[in-house]
This record gives structure tokens, sequence and C-alpha cells, in this order.
């Protein structure tokens, strides 16, 4: 079953509360109408009871009605309703009129009271005026109801029609109202229903409303969204298969070397060197994820507050035994006073596993972690960056002069550390270490 569309629910939401409405109010209109033409009706009559009281005289012998039959079909002529009168003797014997016709009596302290009755199969609206004095008699005019139905009909007639066409008018207009301001929400889903899945180009967005225009804004931002991604994944891509090239064409070149000799000690030299550019080539693809997740990492980035002594004694701990197995004496200063951080934890063991690895793989025989406030830096006794390098290697896949010198993949490393540095809010420099003469990498950290 299709949902309704937005039109006709913003219709329904409108003109059913206002529908509602319009009946309530000619339920209204239906009963005050009621009302106030059954009082005049009622005052009418009434003038037609007191025109016969008046003609009732009371006597010695009793009371007497002094209208005779015509006249009192003149006083009480009605040319749409049939109008019967009694009047009755203080026993409820019929004096003159109609036979048999009669209606509640007024109460004790009431002259008059006003009922519906039934006389002679027929509906009827009835008076009872009531005198007590001289001498005691009732005067009952009853008529039937075919003029107050019919005025009341006319009545209603005449307010209702203009308030269905007014109504009708109403719901037109709203309706053409409705679908002119969603056309910018149907346009905008028609371009984006008509768009190729490569185009994320910002979409035009009508300025006719607020919410459109955070609706089109939203859009633009998740296709903004969507374009760094692909970005992303096109230069990892690229990253990929400018990495890889060289690591796997020297495998390939191993390989055929050793398949070509028929001496097993060579097979198995070419094997081994085949392992150790296969391990290369792994932490080439470990840096490139890492790159790649660092790129999505602004997304959804959680801060806490970090012990940067704790982290950097964990991760001297971690390399301690790579570095005794290279013959690199690996330490730490600074670490006896607590340091806290508004930071991420995964992303600074990233910095330090990089930065050590860079070091280990690149600087000299002594590395060391120096913790000074909130900055942290490693320092190697190598033989250092030029000035004019330094900036390069911090760019993502910087391979030049100075990257080539030091090995594959130096400046891929220093890559992941400046955009994890940049996604910390910390600031990344690079000297070479006055004291050393190797390259000192500087991260300072914001305090918590």
């Amino acid at each position: 079953m299709n949902a309704p569309s937005l039109t006709q629910r913003v219709l329904r939401s409108v003109l059913l509360p206002l529908g509602l409405t319009w009946l309530i109010g000619t339920a209204v209109a239906i009963f005050i109408a009621n009302v106030l033409t059954e009082q005049a009706f009622d005052h009418a009559m009434l003038d037609d009871a007191y025109s016969v009281s008046t003609n009732v005289q009371v006597s010695d012998g009793g009371i007497e009605l002094l209208l005779s039959p015509r006249e009192v079909t003149t006083v009480l002529f009605d040319q749409v309703e049939t109008v019967y009168f009694a009047v009755l003797r203080p026993d409820g014997s019929l004096l003159a009129g109609n036979a048999g016709l009669e209606a509640p009596a007024p109460g004790e302290n009431a002259q008059l009271r006003f009922s519906d009755i039934v006389f002679q199969g027929n509906a009827l609206r009835a008076v009872v005026l009531r005198h007590d004095s001289p001498n005691a008699y009732q005067v009952i005019i009853a008529q039937t109801t075919r003029a107050r139905a019919t005025l009341v009909a006319r009545l209603l007639s005449y307010a209702l029609t203009p308030q269905l066409i007014l109504l009708a008018l109403l719901a037109l207009w709203i309706w053409r109202r409705i679908r002119n301001d969603l056309r910018p929400l149907g346009e905008l889903q028609r371009a984006l229903d008509r768009r190729d899945a490569r185009d994320l180009a910002p979409v035009p967005v009508a300025q006719t409303s607020r919410e459109l225009q955070r609706l089109g804004n939203t859009v633009n931002s998740l296709f903004e969204r969507l374009g760094s991604s692909v970005r992303a994944q096109r230069e990892f891509a690229g990253n990929v298969a400018h990495e890889l090239r060289t690591p796997l064409a020297g495998i390939r070149a191993l390989a055929e070397y050793g398949l070509a000799q028929p001496n097993p000690v060579v097979w198995r030299e070419q094997l081994e060197r085949i392992a150790a550019s296969q391990a290369r080539a792994s932490r080439l693809v470990d840096q490139l994820l890492g790159l790649a997740l660092a790129d999505e990492a602004h997304a959804g980035l959680q801060r806490e507050p970090v012990r940067l002594d704790r982290l950097a004694e964990e991760a001297v701990m971690r390399h301690l035994t790579r570095a005794d197995a290279r013959g690199v004496d690996l330490g730490a200063i600074g670490l006896e006073k607590p340091v806290t951080v508004d930071a991420n934890a995964a992303l600074i063991e990233g910095i330090l596993d990089n930065l050590i690895d860079n070091a280990m793989r690149y600087g000299g025989r002594t590395i060391t972690i120096e913790l000074s406030g909130s900055t942290l830096s490693v320092v190697d006794d190598g033989a250092g960056i030029p000035a004019d390098a330094q900036r390069e290697l911090v760019q993502r896949g910087s391979q030049g002069a100075a990257g080539q010198k030091l090995g594959q993949g130096a400046g891929l490393g220093l890559s992941i550390v400046a955009r994890y540095a940049k996604l910390l809010g910390a600031e990344l420099t690079l000297e070479n270490d006055a004291a050393t003469g190797g390259l000192r990498v500087n991260v300072a950290f914001a305090g918590a």
C-alpha cells in the first residue's frame, strides 16, 4: 500500500479540523435558528391567545365567549398553518372551540405554558393561557409547525450555502498554495533521481522556506562528505598503486631470478629476500590503511582525557624487544610527572608507533622519547633531514629526494603522524636536533 503524498497529508491535517469546526458551527447555527424561530412563532401564537382571552366575558351566570365562530376564524386566520383553539371552564369543560384539544396546564405560579402536543394525528405547538380571577378559565391555542420548519430550512439554506461555497474555495486555495510551496521539494527529488551516481556537485536549492533550505543544505553537505570520502578512496587507491609498485616489482624480479637458477642455495637466498620484501610491502599496506582511517576518523572522533606519560611508557615497552634485536638504544625521559591531555588514545598510540618505527628504520642507533609539558618528542641520532625536505616529508605519499635517500615509505609514516596530529588539533614540527644531529619530531597537544 502506497503512503499518502505530503500534499494529501497536509490537506488532511488542515481541512479535517476546518471541516469539523464548520460542522460544529453548523450545529450551533441550526440550534440558534430553531430557538429564535420558535420564539418568534410562539410570541405570535401567544398574541392570538390574548386576543381570544380579551373576548371572554365574566357574568353572573359564568363566562362566555363574545366572538362568533366566524369572528374567531378571522382572529386566528393563518395562510399556512392550521390553527386550533379551545376555551375551557374551571372544571375543564369546553366553552368554545375544538373538543378534545388539551395541553399541559401552567404551574401554580405561572399563567402561560408552551408545549408540543399531538391532536387528531397532527404534531402541534400549543400555548395555554390561564386566568384565575374573577372566574378561572383557560385559553388553548395550537397550530401546526410547517411554517416554522420551512423558515428554519430557508435560513439554513441561505446561511450554509455560502459557507459551503467558501469552504470549497478555501480548500482549493489551500491545495494550490500547498502544491506551489511543495513544488521545489518535488524538483529537488527529480533532480536527485536524474543525477548520476558519480555527480556529487551541490544541487540548487530554492529559497522558498527555511525547511526546504535546510533540507537542501543537508543534502549538499552529505554530497560534500561523500565527495571527500570518494577523493580519499581514490587517493588511497593511488597511494597503494604507487607505493606497492616498487616492492611488488622487486618481489617479481627476485622470484624470476630464483626460478632461473638451478642451485637450491640461490633459491633459499631469493626466498629470504622475497620474505623481506613482502614484510616491507605489508608495512606499506598497514601505513596506507592508517592514512585511510585517518581520513574517515574526523566523522566520529571521540576525545577524552588521556595520560601522555603512560602512553609513551607503553610505546617504549611495545618496541623494546624489536629495538634490542636491531641493536637500537630505545629510552624515554620526562615521564616522571603525569601529563593529561584531551585527545584520543588510539591516535596518540599511532603517532608514537609510526615515529618510533620511522626512527628505528631510518634513524641512528639511539632513539629517545621526551615529554616536556604537553609536548611529545621523538629524537634519533641519525643523519637528520635537510630543512627543505622536512615539509615534503609530512605530505601524504611524499617520495622526494629525502624520502628516497632514507628508504621506501619514510615520508608515508610521517604523513600518517601529520594526519593524526591534525585530527587531534596538535601542532607537528620537524627539526634537526642540535645535540644528536638527528631528527627531532615534536607533537604539541592542548592541555586537558
